[in-house]
């Protein structure tokens, strides 16, 4: 049984015909016949029954158009997929991203992709709240934080970088207040806070959740600050003038630590849950232009770019640059 063969017996289903069969295959009508009553022969079954109104599977014949669909398709599959290693990949990827990330790490990578495939075009559009992907027609997003739950039978999800929020001072501030040398010590300092749409469910805007990789537990601590706001480049702006601790990404703030312009404080505590993703709606044949932009964003920020070890920068007692 060869594949023209597929193509005729779900021809003959879906027309109930074998002279409507023959010209969708663009045959004369004796052919299609002659070829049934011959792929029969060779199976010894009866696939069709024929009347003079009426071509209908039988119970073998409607098994055997079941898996003809799905083998079409795989044929059809693997013809795209060696067609597309011999094309250059061409045409659109819409993508959405947080306006920090996107703007700070994203943006390179993919003007790096682009200059790489002139002939695929990048849309980037940048935005707070995670669109419905699929029904707003972006073929991805890179996103922190995991895949939502109501959306895990729809779309894929994969890692492309683990990332932590950690706690960050101007060393002014610190040479001001003092450095706290636990947890606690938070909630007698002045606290920046960031009132982001991306705080989970049940999760206060005013209380840090932050892990202590020394005794491996989680730690609910109160904070309260003069100053609060939803743009964390306001909030970081802030924490570079001395106004208080701030808990920010550590993608954010890598260059102001690796300059010394901050400082990271209690660096036994953070908050990993900030990890980036790449999301995307389900589909069953995804684009090579799609496949080879996520590895290229993977392969990017495999190795964590923004975790850069400053040289000689002075920071007060028990605080520490990022490592």
């Amino acid at each position: 049984m060869d594949r023209s063969d597929l193509e005729l017996v779900l021809a003959v289903r879906r027309h109930g015909s074998l002279a409507q069969a023959a010209q969708t295959l663009c045959v004369a009508p004796p052919v299609v016949s002659k070829r049934l009553a011959s792929l029969e022969a060779r199976l010894g079954l009866r696939l069709f029954q024929r009347t003079t109104r009426r071509v209908s599977p039988t119970a073998e014949g409607e098994t055997l158009c079941d898996r003809a669909v799905g083998l079409l398709q795989a044929f059809e599959s693997v013809e795209s997929e060696l067609r597309e290693h011999h094309r250059e990949p061409t045409g659109p990827i819409r993508l959405a991203a947080t306006f920090g990330f996107g703007r700070r790490w994203l943006g390179p990578v993919l003007a790096a992709f682009q200059a790489h495939h002139p002939k695929v075009t990048v849309q980037l559009q940048l935005t707070e709240q995670l669109p419905d992907l699929a029904v707003e027609g972006f073929d991805a997003a890179v996103w922190l934080w995991a895949l939502p739950g109501e959306r895990s039978a729809e779309w894929m999800a994969r890692r492309l970088a683990p990332n932590q929020r950690v706690l960050v001072a101007s060393p002014a501030y610190l040479a001001r207040r003092g450095v706290p040398g636990q947890a606690g010590a938070l909630a007698t300092h002045d606290c920046l806070v960031v009132r982001e749409n991306g705080t989970g469910p049940g999760e206060r805007y005013d209380h840090w959740r932050l892990w202590n990789a020394d005794d491996q537990q989680t730690h609910h601590v109160p904070v309260q600050g003069p100053l609060s706001s939803n743009s964390g480049e306001m909030v970081r702006d802030w924490c570079l003038s001395g106004q208080g601790i701030m808990l920010r990404s550590l993608w954010d703030v890598a260059p102001q630590l690796a300059s010394g312009a901050l400082i990271q404080v209690l660096p036994a505590y953070s908050m990993p849950d900030a990890d980036i993703h790449w999301l995307a709606p389900y589909r069953a044949q995804v684009p090579r232009r799609i496949r080879l932009l996520t590895d290229f964003v993977a392969q990017a920020f495999s190795e964590e770019p923004w975790r850069i070890r400053p040289l000689g920068v002075d920071a007060p007692p028990g605080s520490r640059p990022v490592l």
